[in-house]
């Protein structure tokens, strides 16, 4: 797929000068004519409905495009990995099998923890059942003492339930155990594509003289990806290793399971944080009362205003290079396509777009600047 997207780019968007009747004329001119013969507004339009017709698609394969993209970004963020037993000259099969088991080894870590975590979660929130008939009869007696009608309190509840919150909890759980289960799957893909990475990787390398824009920006997108990948990792186990210390001193059950959801709601922008605080406040409430929720939701934001708003910026920074606006509408629209795997793989999504539809073409900087929120200098 990515081959026939980078020919199309390739067509649309020739280097150097082309040759009409045997004289050379300047790419500028080209594109003038071209934009004489077909109206901009017949070119937006037709580009938005492609993109709609690509998406739409994508979402009908969801089931084999996210493993797919899963896989790439994996093996994207281990290739470090490879090039450095490259550099001294390790054997070829040693290159592919250690990046291989690294990768494997983490998805079987994480699918045999999700698993035991949403298990675990399914026996016990029957058991809560009383207290929570106990919480909505201390409410209603509350509010009557203080003059709230009773109708207005039960609407209140109805929105906000803690049960459809740790049912939205378990639903997300289960979503990301279908998709470690097809397991067989990412397998052969990974281990297809760390037997490609060093064809790969010198293919693209040889391509730098005929397609540079193309190749550099391939070669952006795997840079950021990789960096974005780290630091996310870095940072959301120590957010995971803090919350669940913090949940365990409060006594908050299973701290383990919200150690984790934080861990991977670390890679959902924008919105990671409150995915990852309200099942466990909701689940102290009803454990501990409202004392307790309050304690874990301040312990949460105490947490994560240290790590994410004043250390996480000096090593990550600007590295993503999309504005919250498009951050944000990359969110909304991957998670629409390829379900809950599309909101954690959001910004990898947004940054191979961007790289073969934007950054490989050399007269769309002012297109460079819109989705990353800086002025051009060019």
């Amino acid at each position: 797929m990515i081959a026939v997207l980078a020919g199309l780019v390739n067509s649309m968007y020739g280097s150097g000068n082309r040759q009409i009747d045997g004289s050379p004329v300047p790419s500028g001119y080209v594109r003038g004519v071209r934009d004489q013969q077909f109206p901009r507004a017949l070119i937006i339009l037709v580009g938005i409905a492609g993109a709609v017709i690509a998406l739409f698609g994508l979402r009908e394969v969801a089931s084999i495009a996210g493993p797919v993209v899963l896989a790439l970004v994996l093996v994207i963020a281990v290739s470090p990995v490879r090039s450095w037993l490259d550099a001294r000259r390790a054997p070829v099969w040693l290159q592919v099998a250690v990046p291989f088991f690294i990768v494997l080894l983490v998805l079987l870590s994480m699918a045999g923890i999700l698993t035991i975590s949403a298990t675990q979660l399914a026996s016990l929130l029957p058991t809560y059942t009383s207290q929570f008939d106990q919480l909505i009869d201390d409410s209603q007696h509350w509010a009557t003492t203080h003059g709230v009608s009773n109708d207005m309190l039960s609407k209140a509840l109805q929105a906000f339930d803690p049960g459809k919150i740790l049912g939205l909890a378990q639903s997300l759980l289960g979503s990301l155990i279908g998709v470690l289960s097809g397991l067989f799957l990412i397998v052969v893909l990974l281990l297809a594509m760390c037997l490609d990475a060093p064809v790969t990787s010198r293919i693209l390398t040889s391509g730098e003289g005929s397609r540079p824009q193309l190749v550099t920006a391939l070669a952006t997108f795997a840079h950021k990806t990789r960096r974005y990948l780290i630091v996310s990792t870095v940072f959301g186990l120590m957010n995971a290793i803090l919350d669940v210390i913090a949940l365990s001193l409060l006594d908050v059950p299973l701290p383990l399971l919200w150690g984790v959801l934080a861990l991977i709601a670390n890679y959902i922008p924008n919105i990671g944080f409150v995915i990852a605080l309200l099942p466990p406040a909701m689940l102290a409430l009803l454990d501990g009362g409202v004392q307790t929720m309050v304690l874990v939701i301040a312990a949460y934001i105490v947490i994560n205003v240290v790590t994410q708003s004043f250390i996480l910026p000096k090593f990550l920074g600007d590295a993503v290079g999309l504005s919250t606006t498009m951050t944000f509408i990359s969110l909304i629209v991957w998670t629409f396509v390829l379900g809950p795997l599309g909101a954690i793989l959001a910004i990898p999504l947004s940054l191979l777009t961007r790289a073969l539809l934007i950054d490989s073409d050399p007269s769309a900087t002012w297109a460079q600047a819109l989705v990353s929120g800086k002025r051009s200098n060019g």
